[in-house]
């Protein structure tokens, strides 16, 4: 602690004025009476006497307070207090948001009092640091959060200590032997802690479930669903509603819709899908003129609002892909059934047709239900075989939907859509779900030629949607858009300073440029070294697209209006859609704005949630696939910088670990240039950035936490 020396002296209203300093200074450290008074003017028996004095005063008046004998502090009620929810916390540190406050608060953990992620807690505001930033202690915590921990039980005689897989708890979690004796060693557990008593080393948790043994396939996929509080199975409640869902489509009910069953109908979907939600029919209606039928499945007629099979839906917003399995929104019985859209079958579907010409000019469009029979199902391989080949069944339509979705296309990236194209990893997996091979996936024509058209159908339904007409103006209304802003100047910026160090100029600053610059970089680097690498940081330069009623248009698709139709079976929003869209159609003026941008925003959540899942199956999958690969070597280039290393995709898998810094051995001294976003040998010069070709051995492989630990061979 630093010597004060100003406001110093025998005087008692400075000595005062000093000691009231130093408390305010250091809000959390103990002092004693001897300690005060040598600080404040002397420790000699009149200092002493007089320091006492002083303090027990600020006892009195409530500002200080004894917490051990002869050890005071500056009272937690002398400070701003607050009510604040943990939204970060590591092993050393957390910080709290306050409703109303610029700024998050930092907590060293010494004074967290046991707070962990998501708690609620009670803080008071110490000070402001050196930077300005506040920092606080927790007085209480209020109220445990509810959400799991996922760990490895090692059980003793009278305790269970559970050690969790993710590193930001930082210690284990203990669970008394007596209570759960069925918990053997090694089983993987998802527990919640429900008490940090004072002067304990280990929080106290209480058991949710017993997932498995470590290191058994469905164990730690069921692990990471769990650890990101996702569910895998339905409440039976839910499967028995769902169930009961009848499956008769009444003539009555064809009477309703517009019957399409007489249109060439098919589907083109991944080999291995269970759940078709959208099929395309194509119908010559003139010379050089198309009717394009865009049929989505009316999930919406068989899940009612407020149903127990809405409800759960609206819950998980979104369907949730691990490497090795789906877990849906909605039970098998809608999913896998009554919505798919199955060749050979009469299916009620949401539509969105439209009148074509032969350069893609749109020219006419409806909306409304339908009854469909589809013809045939295509996987994604077949159709591009048919759309390179010209022969098999319907050639003539998949051809004929193909050229005009090749045309949307081009006109699409023509008005300024962004051409993101990164490899996708996907995995091989022998029948107990190990991986046995690694790929990228490929997106070619079959892939674009759904894509074109599900992006005309959302864009078109977001526009009828969004407005309607009052004596001749537009009136908006109520309705879920997803939104895509404009990138940021600071990201753009140093977006702009990395792909200048490859001998890129990226001279756009805003607007629409940015999108054009954009595409036309992208075409530069395409199968260059440092592809990967500029795409990466020029996707992570862009804002993330959102749920919201708040229109501001989809920038990287360059559409003023956009939403997600398409996809009721997997996603929530699209059902709100529906719903939203049957209602403007029937002319009615629902939809409550407060209540859907609730909705938006939950959407938004659980969709980034699903997505922090699936990227941890994926290293699962990455470790998994490495571990009997430990001691071998690869050439790889580097994905990422962080102070303490750089990670490393390997070039043939795209597999990627972590090489530190303390473990090159060639005596040089590395460090990270956030600035110049480069690791650099002080002595050697050396430079390591996004891209830079590097080979490494596989030096270690956490299977519970999911990292690869690698050592960069910079001398070989």
């Amino acid at each position: 602690m630093a010597k004060r020396r100003n406001k110093r002296g025998n005087n008692r209203d400075e000595r005062a004025s000093f000691i009231v300093d130093m408390f305010r200074e250091f809000p959390d450290t103990k002092f004693s009476l001897k300690h005060l008074a040598a600080a404040s003017g002397g420790a000699d028996r009149d200092g002493r006497t007089m320091t006492f004095a002083i303090v027990r005063q600020l006892i009195e008046d409530g500002y200080v307070e004894e917490v051990s004998r002869s050890k005071y502090r500056l009272s937690r009620s002398a400070l701003p207090r607050y009510e604040a929810t943990v939204v970060s916390a590591t092993p050393s540190t957390l910080y709290a948001h306050v409703e109303g406050l610029d700024s998050d608060i930092f907590i060293a953990r010494r004074n967290a009092r046991g707070a962990l992620d998501g708690d609620r807690i009670s803080l008071v505001v110490a000070r402001k640091s050196r930077d300005g930033e506040l920092e606080g202690s927790v007085v209480e915590v209020l109220e445990r959060s509810k959400r799991p921990y996922v760990g490895t039980a090692q059980v003793t005689t009278n305790s269970i200590f559970v050690t969790p897989d993710s590193r930001r708890l930082g210690t284990d979690i203990y669970l008394p032997r007596k209570l759960y004796p069925e918990v053997e060693e090694n089983d993987k557990l998802s527990v919640r802690v429900v008490a940090w008593p004072e002067g304990e080393r280990l929080p106290h948790g209480e058991l949710i479930e017993r997932l498995g043994k470590a290191g058994e396939n469905d164990t730690e996929m069921h692990a990471i669903l769990a650890e990101f509080d996702l569910p895998y199975h339905f409440p039976k409640e839910v499967i028995r509603a769902a169930e009961q869902i009848s499956a008769d489509i009444s003539d009555a009910e064809i009477a309703r819709r517009r019957d399409m069953r007489d249109r060439t109908t098919f589907t083109i979907d991944p080999a291995d899908a269970k759940d078709f939600d959208d099929a395309l029919s194509i119908t010559a209606v003139g010379e050089g003129i198309w009717e394009i039928g865009v049929h989505i499945a009316d999930v919406t007629h068989y899940v009612q609002p407020g149903s127990l099979v809405d409800d759960e839906a609206m819950e998980r917003a979104t369907s949730v892909y691990l490497v090795d399995r789906t877990v849906p929104m909605l039970p098998e019985r809608l999913c896998n059934e009554l919505c798919s859209l199955r060749p050979h079958e009469d299916k009620l579907c949401f539509s969105a047709v439209f009148t074509i010409n032969d350069n893609s000019e749109l020219l006419d469009e409806w909306f409304g239900r339908t009854v469909i029979h589809s013809d045939r199902r295509y996987a994604y391989e077949e159709a591009q075989e048919i759309i390179e080949s010209g022969k098999g069944d319907f050639a003539s339509e998949i051809v004929t939907l193909n050229r005009l979705a090749q045309q949307l296309r081009k006109e699409r990236f023509k008005h300024g859509a962004i051409a993101f194209e990164r490899d996708e990893i996907r995995f091989r997996l022998d029948e107990k779900g190990a991986p046995i091979g690694v790929y990228t996936k490929v997106q070619k024509e079959a892939n674009m030629l759904i894509e074109e058209f599900m992006l005309l159908a959302n864009r078109r339904v977001a526009e009828f949607c969004a407005h309607r007409i009052s004596n001749g103006r537009k009136v908006a209304r109520p309705m879920i858009f997803r939104v895509h802003d404009e990138p940021s100047e600071d990201k753009l910026g140093r977006f702009r300073d990395f792909a200048l160090r490859f001998g890129h100029y990226f001279k756009a600053t805003k607007g629409r440029a940015i999108a054009r610059e954009m595409n036309k970089l992208l075409g530069e680097i395409s199968g260059s070294p440092e592809s990967n690498a500029i795409t990466t940081l020029a996707v992570r330069s862009m804002a993330k697209a959102v749920y919201t009623t708040d229109n501001i248009g989809h920038y990287g698709l360059a559409f003023p209006y956009y939403t997600h139709f398409t996809s009721p079976i997997r996603r929530y929003p699209d059902m709100l859609v529906h719903r939203i869209l049957a209602s403007y159609l029937a002319g009615e003026k629902r939809s409550d704005k407060k209540s859907l941008e609730a909705l938006a925003q939950h959407s938004t959540e659980r969709e980034i949630v699903a997505s922090d899942a699936e990227r941890a199956s994926i290293k699962y999958k990455m470790a998994e696939f490495m571990k009997d690969r430990i001691g071998e070597e690869f050439d790889g280039v580097v994905s990422g910088l962080t102070d303490w290393g750089v990670y490393v995709e390997l070039n043939d898998t795209h597999v990627e670990g972590m090489a530190f810094l303390r473990d090159i051995d060639d005596d040089d001294y590395y460090y990270f240039d956030e600035a110049r976003y480069e690791v650099v040998g002080r002595s050697s010069g050396r430079h390591l950035t996004l891209g830079t070709p590097v080979r490494i051995r596989v030096k270690g492989v956490d299977m519970g936490r999911r990292t690869l630990d690698f050592k960069l061979l910079l001398n070989d």
